[in-house]
């Protein structure tokens, strides 16, 4: 019987994500309305009578690898130069909102007060994975979207390190008869909590960087000893392991020469397994009786943290920088909670509950009110209160381009040289360093993975190009953002018809191959660029038109048309249009058409004026 709840909750979970993912809104709320059906409102799933004494040390391990996922992508280097708002969010402004809604548990709810401040301490957490698909629908300004996504990824693990610190202290004090001994006691825990983290830091750097664990077994072999360094931890000093294993991704995370690419992919998957099946059993747990206890002065709890902690939070962290008022206005409202608050907290309470202390069953329906109450809240008003300040981006218009091959950067070089901002994302470092050199932005990763959702600028990219010579990646992107962008605006060279068979290749991707008409394959864009071949622009005229361009440069391969001057202000922004195997509309008066000119054709005469071509419009773009 066992097993049919399981496999149950493994599909409900899919259901909840798949649902999320249709509305396009954080995956967090289906998942607790998933538990909340199934647990206090039909009871057709106990947690307890399912897992019974497991059910502590999976939701312990579940969380210990979530905390360790988040922090192998905390840098030092990216830390400091996030700047001064988001490092002040992420210490004085998280100590200010710990203070505030620790008071206000206490003193308004009631609460115990080694409850009310482990209460406090849980809340400080935002996170990447709620932020994320709230500003990709918003498009707030660049500082507003940095300054939240910043705060969301570095938070996350400091905000959890500091939640087990707080934790820590408060179940310390009391237990000796002097101060000292509780000091003793915290030091104990720190120490121990540190030292693991190190050696098993430095243990599975040793490992990789000698070759003593072969690659196949980088991720079953990391997954271990993050389990095994938190149960140590926690066996040689009660709750520290999750301390442990903050620092032993923090230390992998900042190796250089460290490859764990895979390893932090592997994560991110299982960590979406474990946050959704997390999310049910902790909102399945809840009892209506939980529910009902919570009176009238949670609203007013509710209020504080909504409308005193986060302003007072920002006010601290803002003040004496040039931010201006309206975008601290917005900062002020968005501070969704999400899973490691969740998943933290439940992992306190249980403890909590262990030790007998009062009120701490009063904590996980507290932090999943506050989680619902912030995420639907400030996900239906963030984009009324983002337009209402004159705080929204205008339409998105970042060409992504998946690949940072040579033709994708000579491409991606052709369009930067017409204002048309450019954006390459690659797998391969060597692509990507090739990229960088010529002063593009690119992105090193997949980005269709949750990291690039976090790095990559979504909430200003209007189209998407898969330039890619391998066919599986342009088939994930054109997969994945024909969903995020709609399918009219991705796009992806064509691969031949047999691949298409042999791969059975997705609808959408086999209607979106139609970049650069017929004649635009990666093979021969690549073939002439190998020979020399350029991009250059070319200005359509009403002496020189469509018909005759295409008699004068016969050879040449058309890739887009641009409609604007590239000197325009931002306010008319320049519209791009691929050549396309099904383009009805061909180049007008006044536009320009970007092609792949052969060696021979690069340099050409203007027939607009019967002189040589203006230096602006077909200068010679260097790959």
């Amino acid at each position: 019987m066992s097993a049919i709840y399981i496999a149950g909750i493994a599909l409900c979970s899919v259901l909840a994500q798949w649902v999320a993912w249709g509305f396009r809104v954080p995956a967090i709320l289906f998942l607790l309305l998933t538990g909340l059906l199934l647990g206090p409102a039909t009871g057709l799933l106990d947690p307890d009578a399912l897992l019974g004494d497991l059910l502590f040390p999976v939701v312990s391990l579940s969380v210990a690898v979530i905390l360790f996922e988040g922090s192998l992508t905390l840098h030092f280097r990216e830390l400091k130069g996030i700047g001064k708002v988001v490092r002040n969010l992420c210490s004085i402004g998280m100590i200010a909102t710990c203070i505030v809604i620790s008071l206000s548990a206490y003193w308004i709810l009631e609460l115990n007060w080694r409850v009310a401040a482990v209460l406090g301490a849980v809340l400080v957490v935002t996170g990447p994975t709620v932020i994320a698909p709230l500003l990709n629908s918003m498009r707030p300004t660049q500082d507003i979207d940095r300054i939240l996504r910043w705060e969301g990824i570095v938070i996350d693990p400091i905000g959890a390190l500091f939640a087990v610190l707080v934790f820590e202290a408060v179940m310390l004090v009391g237990q000796g008869e002097v101060f000292l001994h509780t000091i003793i006691a915290l030091f104990k825990t720190l120490g121990v909590g540190l030292s693991i983290g190190v050696v098993a830091g430095w243990l599975t750097t040793l490992l990789i960087r000698r070759e003593w664990l072969p690659f196949e077994l980088h991720k079953f072999g990391i997954l271990a000893l993050v389990l095994i360094s938190f149960t140590i931890s926690n066996h040689l000093s009660h709750e520290s392991g999750l301390l442990a294993v903050t620092v032993f991704g923090i230390w992998l995370a900042n190796q250089d020469d460290l490859e764990i690419d895979s390893v932090l992919e592997f994560k991110e998957d299982l960590s979406m397994i474990l946050i959704s099946t997390l999310f049910i059993l902790l909102a399945a747990r809840l009892e209506l009786s939980d529910l009902m206890m919570l009176d009238a002065d949670v609203f007013i709890f509710l209020a504080i943290v909504l409308f005193v902690a986060r302003p007072l939070c920002i006010a601290v962290s803002t003040f004496g920088t040039e931010l201006p008022i309206k975008s601290r206005l917005v900062l002020s409202w968005i501070a969704p909670r999400g899973i490691v608050a969740a998943a933290v907290g439940s992992v306190f309470a249980l403890s909590m509950m262990e030790a007998g202390v009062a009120d701490a069953e009063k904590i996980v329906p507290l932090i999943f009110t506050v989680i619902i109450i912030t995420v639907v809240l400030q996900s239906l008003t963030a984009i009324p209160i983002a337009k209402l300040l004159g705080v929204r981006q205008p339409s998105p218009n970042t060409i992504l381009i998946i690949g940072a091959n040579h033709v994708a950067r000579a491409i991606a070089c052709g369009l930067k040289e017409q204002n048309i901002p450019v954006h390459l994302s690659d797998p391969a470092w060597e692509n990507c360093k090739m990229a960088r050199m010529d002063g593009l932005a690119c992105y090193y990763g997949n980005p269709q993975s949750e990291h690039a959702e976090r790095y990559l600028p979504l909430t200003t990219i209007r189209s998407v190009m898969a330039l890619s010579p391998n066919r599986h990646h342009n088939a994930l992107g054109v997969q994945y953002f024909s969903h995020l962008l709609n399918e009219k605006n991705v796009f992806s060279l064509r691969s031949s018809t047999s691949h298409a068979k042999a791969n059975k290749d997705s609808a959408t991707f086999l209607s979106r191959q139609i970049l650069f008409g017929d004649s635009g394959s990666y093979a021969r864009l690549s073939s002439l660029i190998a020979k020399g071949g350029k991009v250059s622009a070319t200005r359509i005229s009403e002496e020189f038109s469509w018909e005759k361009y295409q008699e004068v440069n016969p050879d040449a391969i058309p890739l887009f048309i641009i409609n604007g001057d590239k000197d325009s202000d931002e306010d008319s922004p320049l519209k791009l249009r691929p050549f396309t195997i099904n383009m009805e509309k061909p180049p007008q008066q006044g536009e320009r058409i970007i092609a792949m000119q052969p060696p021979k054709m690069s340099v050409l005469k203007d027939p607009n004026n019967g002189k040589n071509k203006e230096p602006k419009q077909s200068k010679e773009i260097k790959e």
